[in-house]
C-alpha cells in the first residue's frame, strides 16, 4: 500500500518527492496483444507512468449492458502496467473528448431530449452512476492505496472548455469517493483564466494542458494555484488529423524544443499521445468550428513518439536521451514489430448492400425518418427506404440536417450525395401520372462531435424528408451497425455498377504474421474488415490517410478474408498489403 498526494510544489510518494513522467495511451485503441509491448516502450523510454482514458461508450454502448472483456478489460492493461513498474493515471470522464465518437459518452443518451449532458442535471447523474458503480469497483483494487499502480484519477474532463458547474464537478468527485476512490483526484483544463476557473474545484489539485509555450503556461497555472505541483497533464507532442486536411508532423526538435524547459522547470507532464493507436471501426469523433463539421480520421498516429504500428521514431530517441539524463534508463530491450508486403489481393466476391438489407439489421417502419439514436443504433448506417407515386411536377428532394453523409439511390441508380458540410448535389424526381420509384438514402454516421458546444449531435436525417415544400411521410429504416457481415450473399459478378456493395478476397499469410497496412487503392469511401474486425474507414477522395494498419494480431497463419465496403463506386477489384504506412 502507498501513499500519493501533494504538498506545496511537490507530488509526494510515500512521503517522498516524486516526479510524474507520464505516456498516454489508451487501451482500446491497441490490440491487447501488443499491450505488453507498447508498455514496455513507454518504460523503456524513460517514462514512470501511463496515462489513459475510460471511454464510456465502448464500455456501455447499450444502456445497461456493460462490456469489460478482450480490448476493454482495463484491469488487465493496469496490471501489465503494475507489472512492467509503470504507475498509472485513469481518467474516466464520464466525458473524455480524445477525438472520439461523442466525447465517449454512449449515443443513447441522445434518446434522451429533456437531459442536459454535463451539468448537474439528476437525469444526466442518473445514468452516469451505474458506470462508475461498474467501472469503479473494478479500479478499487488497482488504486496505490490498495497495493496497485494507480495514483491519481481525474474529475470530468478539460470541463472549464464547456461549463462552470460547480455542483456538477462535485457532484462527480462525490461519486469517487462513494465507490472508494481514495486516491489523489484532480482537474485538468486549458491553460487561460476562464477554463480554469469554471473546470476546476478549490478542494482538489488542477493541471493545465498545452502543446507549446511551457514557461507562459506553468506561470498562468502558478498565479491561478500558487501552492500546488506544476504539472502539464497533456503536453500535445503532435496532433489529429480531419478527412481533407493536410497530415500532422511534427518534428524531435519541435517536441524537445517545448519538452526541455518543462523538464529545467522540474515539472511533471503526461505526453499526449506517447503512442496514439488507431480509431477502429467507426469510434472516430468530430469536431464543429460553428459552420464546418470535421470528421476525424482512422489513424490517430498524432505524431507520437511511437508510431500507429507501435514503431520507435526519431522523437522517441531524442525523448529518451531527456529522460535518460534524470534517472538512469531500466535495461528493457525494446524492437519495432515485424512489418511484411502480402501483396495484392484480388477481391472475388461481391454482396450488393441493397440485395442484402435484410442480413445486415432490423428494419422498422414509421411515418416520419429517425434519427439513428431513436432506432437504438450507435455507429455505421442507416438506410431510409419508400416508395414515391406520380403524378408530380419536378420538385427538389430536401433531406433536411443530414448527419452526416446522405447518397440518394433512385430506383437502384446513384442520384446524387448531400454532405453535412462539403459536397450538396441538387436532386429533383418528377413523376407521370401512374409512375412510381424506390427512393433509398444511405446514410453515414462519420462520427459524434467530440468538442465543444455541438455535443448534441444525433445522427441520420431529422426532421423529415420533403419534395419541394411537402413532407413525404411512410419510411421503412433499416440500422447498419456493420457489426456481423456473416449472413451476406455473396455472388461472383464484381463488377462495379454504381450501388454500394461489400467485396471479398481471401490472402495466406506463411508463417507467423506480421503487421502491415491496407491500401485500397481504386476505392473511393467505405471501410475494411479483416477475418471480422473493423479496422476503420477509408476516404481516398479527401485523404490525408491513404492505409489502414493492419496488426499482426488480427492475421492467422493460413488464409485470412478481407471484405471491403464501397459505397461510391470502385475502379478495380483489388487491394494491397504493404510493409509502409502512407498517412499522406
Amino acid at each position: 500500500m502507498s501513499e500519493f498526494t501533494f504538498k506545496g510544489k511537490d507530488f509526494l510518494l510515500d512521503g517522498q518527492p516524486f516526479r510524474v513522467l507520464s505516456g498516454a495511451m489508451h487501451y482500446w485503441r491497441i490490440v491487447p496483444d501488443y499491450w505488453e509491448d507498447r508498455l514496455r516502450k513507454l518504460r523503456a523510454c524513460g517514462f514512470n507512468t501511463v496515462e489513459t482514458y475510460v471511454p464510456w461508450n465502448l464500455h456501455e454502448r447499450r444502456e445497461g449492458e456493460f462490456d469489460f472483456s478482450g480490448s476493454l478489460d482495463i484491469v488487465r492493461y493496469v496490471e501489465t502496467a503494475q507489472r512492467l513498474g509503470l504507475y498509472v493515471i485513469v481518467r474516466p470522464g464520464p466525458y473524455i473528448c480524445s477525438e472520439f465518437d461523442f466525447g465517449g459518452l454512449p449515443s443513447w443518451l441522445l434518446r434522451y431530449p429533456d437531459m442536459r449532458l454535463r451539468c448537474n442535471d439528476p437525469l444526466y447523474l442518473e445514468k452516469v452512476r451505474p458506470y462508475y458503480r461498474e467501472l469503479l469497483t473494478r479500479i478499487r483494487p488497482l488504486l496505490c492505496t490498495a497495493g496497485g499502480p494507480v495514483i491519481m484519477v481525474q474529475i470530468e474532463n478539460e470541463y472549464g472548455s464547456y461549463g462552470n458547474d460547480k455542483a456538477y464537478l462535485r457532484a462527480v468527485a462525490d461519486m469517487y469517493r462513494e465507490y472508494g476512490m481514495d486516491c489523489l483526484l484532480y482537474t485538468s483544463d486549458g491553460p487561460s483564466y476562464w477554463m480554469l476557473n469554471g473546470g476546476t474545484l478549490p478542494e482538489y489539485p488542477c493541471v493545465a494542458n498545452f502543446g507549446s509555450h511551457p514557461a507562459e503556461a506553468f506561470s498562468l497555472l502558478s498565479d491561478f494555484r500558487p501552492d500546488q505541483p506544476s504539472m502539464c497533464g497533456e503536453f500535445w507532442c503532435g496532433w489529429f488529423d480531419h478527412w481533407g486536411e493536410a497530415h500532422h508532423v511534427r518534428t524531435a526538435e519541435e517536441t524537445l524544443r517545448d519538452l526541455v524547459p518543462m523538464v529545467d522547470a522540474g515539472a511533471s507532464f503526461n505526453f499526449y499521445m506517447f503512442h496514439g493507436g488507431t480509431n477502429f471501426g467507426f469510434t472516430n469523433g468530430a469536431n464543429h468550428t460553428g459552420t464546418q463539421y470535421q470528421p476525424t480520421i482512422t489513424s490517430y498516429d498524432y505524431g507520437s513518439p511511437l508510431s500507429e504500428a507501435g514503431d520507435l521514431t526519431p522523437t522517441y530517441y531524442a525523448v529518451q536521451q531527456v529522460l535518460g539524463k534524470l534517472a538512469p534508463l531500466p535495461d528493457i530491450p525494446v524492437e519495432n514489430t515485424k512489418k511484411a508486403a502480402y501483396g495484392t489481393v484480388t477481391l472475388t466476391g461481391r454482396a450488393p448492400l441493397f440485395d442484402n438489407l435484410g442480413k445486415l439489421g432490423p428494419t422498422v417502419h414509421a411515418a416520419a425518418p429517425e434519427c439513428m439514436e431513436e432506432l437504438g443504433q450507435d455507429f455505421g448506417y442507416v438506410v431510409y427506404s419508400t416508395e414515391l407515386r406520380g403524378p408530380s411536377e419536378p420538385l427538389p428532394l430536401v433531406l433536411e440536417h443530414v448527419h452526416d453523409r446522405a447518397q440518394v439511390f433512385l430506383d437502384g441508380k446513384p442520384a446524387g450525395i448531400r454532405e453535412r458540410s462539403g459536397r450538396c448535389d441538387e436532386i429533383s424526381i418528377g413523376l407521370a401520372k401512374g409512375e412510381t420509384v424506390r427512393c433509398d438514402i444511405l446514410v453515414e454516421n462519420m462520427g459524434r462531435v467530440n468538442y465543444g458546444p455541438k455535443l448534441f449531435d444525433r445522427k441520420g436525417i431529422f426532421p423529415g424528408i420533403r419534395l419541394g415544400q411537402m413532407y413525404h411521410f411512410g419510411w421503412d429504416m433499416t440500422s447498419l451497425t456493420m457489426d456481423d457481415l456473416s449472413g451476406l450473399t455473396w455472388t461472383n459478378d464484381v463488377c462495379d455498377d454504381g450501388r454500394p456493395a461489400f467485396l471479398r478476397g481471401t490472402f495466406t499469410v506463411d508463417g507467423t504474421p506480421a503487421d502491415t497496412f491496407v491500401r485500397p487503392e481504386g476505392f473511393h469511401k467505405g471501410f475494411i474488415m479483416v477475418n471480422g474486425f473493423n479496422l476503420g474507414r477509408y476516404w481516398n477522395d479527401r485523404g490525408p490517410q491513404k492505409t489502414l494498419y493492419l496488426p499482426a494480431p488480427l492475421l492467422h497463419e493460413g488464409e485470412n478474408e478481407i471484405i471491403v465496403f464501397e459505397t461510391d463506386g470502385y475502379d478495380s477489384p483489388a487491394v494491397r498489403l504493404e510493409a509502409e504506412p502512407d498517412l499522406g
